[in-house]
Formats: structure tokens, sequence, C-alpha cells
């Protein structure tokens, strides 16, 4: 029996079958691309339950690294395109490093994961049925088995989505030459190009920006393309200064509140 060809999860287009490789190192796993949006989606993917033994995959040491770079990036859109005085949630928050890091330097961070204890952030779990000023989630859309699902959850509590992921490069690596394929954790089964984040933003009426490689940012706001490049480039380093002197660290006052809780 035949099995057919799966629809595009981003814009329903057929796909075509780009190649077949090893994931976890036992399933031989089909992967498909999108000749419209260029998006990147594997067969169903019938391997998760043992691809998340851990939430963490053993390999992605560079979380760490990861989280302090994008505290940063992020607190400099935070200052200069949104209310930096609002609430802010970070969505499948992990052990609660980035929302630890927010609050540290200053921003109203609040943490949310469903499948990760939170381990550093304990005492600022996010409300989810309220709306935040913006959403931050990183090392995320890769893993959605149904993006357009995980997206309208998300866009009911904010409507600025802060968040990155690699885009697919051009031409369409192979599967030895992509590192971000992940086949060895077998956790990654979605990959998106600047042409997937278009059609998004256009489903739904938002804005896209991107850094062209990582950064992104889904927004009902118009603002500056190049302000966003500048922002989250090296270059845009030079105002930090500016976050830390307007902007009072919480990790004090955190303290205080956690103690008077107990």
């Amino acid at each position: 029996m035949e099995i057919k060809t799966p629809k595009c999860k981003i814009c329903s287009s057929s796909l075509r079958k780009i190649f077949k490789t090893k994931v976890l190192n036992k399933y031989n796993v089909q992967y498909y691309q999108c000749p419209n949006c260029s998006f990147i989606q594997t067969e169903k993917e019938y391997w998760l339950k043992e691809a998340y033994q851990s939430s963490m995959n053993i390999s992605d040491t560079g979380v760490l690294k990861r989280n302090l770079l994008l505290s940063l990036k992020t607190s400099l859109i935070i200052q200069f395109l949104l209310n930096r005085k609002g609430q802010f949630i970070d969505y499948a928050g992990g052990w609660g490093v980035f929302t630890r890091l927010m609050r540290d330097i200053g921003f109203d961070f609040y943490w949310f994961d469903l499948y990760t204890k939170n381990e550093l952030a304990r005492g600022f779990e996010a409300d989810m049925n309220k709306k935040y000023e913006a959403l931050t989630i990183f090392e995320g859309f890769e893993h959605f088995q149904n993006p357009h699902e995980d997206l309208e959850k998300m866009f009911k509590l904010s409507d600025t989505l802060i968040f990155s992921t690699a885009l697919v490069p051009i031409p369409t690596p192979k599967p030895q030459d992509w590192w971000y394929y992940g086949i060895e954790h077998g956790q990654h089964i979605a990959f998106y190009s600047k042409d997937s984040f278009k059609e998004i933003a256009k489903k739904y009426g938002y804005y896209y920006y991107t850094d062209g490689k990582y950064f992104h940012m889904l927004t009902k706001k118009n603002i500056p393309n190049l302000f966003f490049k500048f922002l989250t480039s090296i270059l845009g380093f030079i105002f930090l200064p500016i976050v830390f002197l307007t902007n009072k660290s919480k990790t004090i006052s955190d303290s205080r509140y956690l103690s008077n809780a107990k």
C-alpha cells in the first residue's frame, strides 16, 4: 500500500521527498520539503517518546551560552521596541534559566513549561489566563508537531513573539551537512525558512522580523526593519549600558519576596 505524501504543516501545499536518514541511529525517517514555503518536516513522528526520555538532549552543550546571548539581545528588543515596564512570559522555559536572567537584568519575566521542572525561576510561574507584553520561546519551533496549534496558543498570550530557530540554508543541506536536523537526538522535526515565517505572518496578520539567521520576531507592531537588524547584530550591543542603567535588577527584591512567601 502506497503511503500518501503529507501536506505542508505551514501552507498546506503538496510536499516533495528530499531524503531519508537514520534518526536516533536506528529509525529510517523520510524528510519532506515544501516547494512553496521551503518548510521541512519529517514523516509521522513515531520515535518522539524515545527521543524525549529527557526534555534536554544530551548534545545541547550550548544551553547556557545561548541563554546568556539571547538575554542580551532580547533586552535590547524590549528596551527599544516594546514596553519595558510590561510583563513577559518565557514559554517552554526549561529549567528557568532565561526567566531568571531576565529578572536579574530588571524585566518582569515569568516562566512556563509543560514538560520541564522549574528549578531557577520558582515562584515566578506564569498566569496562563492573562496577556503579556511579549512571549519568548527559544529553541522551541523546531519541536512543534502541529505548528499552527502551538502558534495559536502563544498568540492568545501575547501579540509579540520573540524566538530563535535556525533558518533552512539555501540550497537545502543533506542530513550530514547540517547539524540542526538533530538526527542523533531526534527531537527536531520542523525546519523553517523566511518564506515559512512570512506565510505564518500573513495568515495571522502579523509582521515578521529576522536577523536573517537565527533570531526572529512575529508582532502586531510595525517597526523599522533596519533597526531590528541593528539591535540583533553585534553592533546593537553598544546600547547595552542603557539597558543596565535604566532597569533595576530584581535579584534582591525577588529573594525578599520569596523569603516572605514561605
